[in-house]
């Protein structure tokens, strides 16, 4: 663990001093001085980075899909105001930038092991950029002669994306390669053959988001959820460091610094009343394994959310509603995994995805996306059976809908992004689920469906910026 936060540390700083010099390097070039990061440098800090843009992404989406509530009234990101989410936009950016730099130096040193990896990054990295904004500059946005550069389709980025995925699962498996990722990927260690699987994992999840569209391939799918994880041991996760706030799991960091009534990571009740049984009847044992009961002598051992929109009220700032526990699953300490994709994620797919054409597949594949879930919780075996077996979640394979896969996916994918793809697909069609207390008037009684674009954007690219507002929708969103 101290060799590999060292070689961070150097990374960083070589990148650092790159970028700082460059502009004094122009004209003598010192051989002994190099003027670009190291291949090893760059793979450190982009899959670091790929977490982090994770947890940056989900910290606003999880307001929208009310996993998370402020207790604040008329708090900005909860009710859906238009702000600027400028600093996610550029951490995203850098990161696909780094990315690009990464995959033109693989191919001049002959490492399509490295590229391979890169580019299964930059899907993901650019599958968070496009559902969060919709269109975005792609094919002129990472030119240095281009300073204003062009917005691509949403759609047109996606079959990019997807041309990724495909070229990097074959250098993925290339014969030979002059070097390959090792210690310095800080996701799978080097792992190629996780890479490969995460790399149908995010075709399966891509593909997926075709679902409302004519050209949605369940078929396709299908075969790429096949290739993907098989256990909870192959997620798609990164662990974080022991080594100071900055390399913390940013989860629990959140949930440490409202221990310390810097608040934050509080839970929705809508979230909230799904777990304790006031929505279904029947009370998740996955709660336990999220957040802690009310404490307080009028509400003990109660769970209780927080309307979205109206603040906590008169509550305190402790010990009455429910928030990311520290010592929760998510939370349990700074170098908790951060979850990106799972195999429980590829089984509600699954069963999405084979739900018209194969009901004991789609059936077969929604429970085991229940219990693999609660098992990487870490749910006792019995806990789980019993809640299997009400009948309620047991509904059995000729009466399940779209309605108990998504319920039981919107629980499994708690903080993660595509949480709110999934929000989008579904057309926010959750039991009990509610505008926002003091919503914002200009979505006229309306979920957000896009982010609005950073205030740098409009300032230094009006001429290219598209003119939507926050109801426009991604491509694969439709009517």
């Amino acid at each position: 663990m101290k060799y590999l936060n060292k070689l961070l540390l150097v990374s960083v700083l070589s990148i650092f001093m790159v970028l700082g010099c460059s502009d004094f390097l122009d004209i003598n070039e010192d051989p002994n001085n190099p003027t670009s990061a190291p291949i090893e440098g760059l793979m450190t800090n982009t899959t670091l980075e790929t977490g982090q843009n994770t947890n940056r992404v989900a910290s606003t989406t999880s307001f929208f899909v009310q996993h998370f509530a402020s207790p604040n009234e008329d708090s900005s990101t909860d009710t859906h105001e238009s702000v600027s989410y400028g600093g996610t936009w550029a951490n995203l950016y850098f990161n696909i930038g780094d990315l690009l730099v990464l995959i033109d130096q693989a191919d001049e040193l002959g490492a399509p092991h490295y590229s391979g990896t890169a580019k299964v990054m930059v899907a993901y990295n650019l599958g968070m950029l496009v559902n969060m904004f919709g269109d975005v500059p792609f094919s002129e946005g990472f030119s240095d002669d281009i300073l204003q550069p062009s917005y691509d389709n949403s759609a047109d980025i996606y079959s990019a994306i997807l041309n990724y995925l495909e070229e990097a699962k074959t250098e993925l498996q290339a014969s030979e390669s002059a070097a390959s990722p090792g210690s310095d990927d800080f996701i799978y260690g080097g792992d190629l053959a996780a890479w490969t699987r995460t790399a149908h994992a995010l075709e399966a999840r891509y593909r997926n988001h075709y679902s409302k569209l004519g050209e949605y391939d369940r078929t396709a799918v299908l075969s790429a959820v096949e290739n993907s994880f098989s256990s909870n041991d192959e997620d798609f996760q990164i662990s974080f460091f022991d080594e100071g706030i900055a390399t913390e799991n940013p989860w629990y960091r959140l949930a440490d610094n409202n221990a310390g009534l810097l608040l934050g990571g509080w839970l929705s009740d809508q979230f909230v009343d799904q777990l304790n049984g006031e929505t279904f009847g029947l009370a998740d044992p996955r709660i336990e394994f999220i957040t802690e009961p009310a404490t307080t002598e009028e509400f003990e051992g109660e769970y209780i959310g927080t309307r979205n929109g109206a603040g906590r009220g008169a509550a305190p700032e402790q010990g009455e509603r429910a928030v990311l526990a520290v010592g929760s699953y998510y939370a349990s300490g700074p170098t908790a995994p951060l979850l990106m994709a799972t195999y429980a994620e590829m089984k509600f797919i699954e069963a999405e995805a084979a739900l018209t054409v194969d009901a004991a597949r789609a059936y077969q594949a929604y429970e085991e996306g229940i219990r693999s879930h609660m098992e990487k919780l870490g749910v006792a075996q019995q806990d789980i059976d019993d809640y299997w077996n009400d009948p309620s979640v047991s509904v059995g394979s000729a009466n399940l809908t779209i309605d108990e896969i998504m319920k039981e996916k919107y629980v499994a994918m708690f903080l993660n992004p595509e949480a709110w793809n999934d929000a989008r697909r579904y057309d926010y069609d959750y039991s009990g689920f509610q505008i926002p207390a003091n919503h914002n008037p200009e979505l006229n009684g309306q979920m957000i469906r896009l982010v609005a674009y950073p205030d740098s954007e409009e300032q230094r690219n009006q001429a290219n910026v598209p003119d939507r507002t926050m109801l426009d929708r991604v491509f694969w969103d439709q009517n």
